[in-house]
């Protein structure tokens, strides 16, 4: 009988690993190496259930998966619909709940409604596009920044920002609002296409559980 390989899940640093370690454990899959918080190993292996696990930046998760050095991945569908992989979206595990928003100063409203050139400034320049110009059919410069984009309306570099809202508390505490919702966001699961057929037994087997804990 040929030895049973490794399945390796690539985790999204912080908050969502922690939540996904949880739900993990909830179903019988635990790592305790991963829990040492002053560790510097960067694969934590569980080897009785032949398991490894490593924490990755959110939007490296599903090239990862992609590519094939994990299998299993789980991270926020900003970094999914911004990257674009060729991946299997298998759950949404309704945690780290958000939502992607165009925001800007009031006065910005008008500008949304009648389609006129905008700058845009966003952390998701892939998304920005898409909403503006397949939805919206409006055309917009978009400006990527990598840090604080409330910034952008402020300073006048922008005329609105594309980012993402969890509580609104930032915005408001800077005179911004959020102007058009784009959709909302949470942690979802996914799977490499060859994966999903060479381990199907054990990855439905996973999904299977986690489904039915997540009712």
């Amino acid at each position: 009988m040929k030895e049973e390989r490794y399945l390796t899940f690539a985790l999204t640093k912080g908050r969502l690993a922690n939540k996904t370690l949880e739900l993990l454990e909830e179903v019988g899959i635990t790592c305790e190496e991963i829990k040492d918080k002053d560790s510097r190993k960067l694969i934590f292996v569980n080897e009785e259930l032949k398991l490894k696990f490593f924490l990755a930046k959110g939007p490296d998760v599903p090239t990862y998966v992609e590519y094939g050095a994990a299998d299993i991945g789980v991270t926020g569908k900003d970094e999914l619909l911004e990257e674009g992989r060729r991946v299997y979206e298998v759950l949404d595990l309704g945690f780290g709940k958000c939502r992607m928003c165009v925001c800007g100063p009031a006065s910005a409203r008008e500008l949304l409604q009648h389609h006129e050139r905008i700058r845009v400034a966003s952390k998701y320049p892939v998304i920005a596009k898409d909403y503006f110009y397949n939805k919206k059919f409006q055309t917009v410069d978009i400006i990527k920044l990598n840090g604080s984009v409330e910034l952008g309306p402020i300073v006048g570099l922008s005329d609105v920002i594309v980012d993402i809202v969890e509580t609104g508390s930032t915005l408001r505490e800077n005179g911004l609002e959020v102007l058009e919702e784009i959709c909302p966001l949470s942690a979802r699961m996914i799977v490499n296409q060859v994966s999903m057929q060479m381990q199907q037994e054990r990855i439905k087997s996973l999904i299977l559980k986690l489904r039915q804990k997540l009712g």
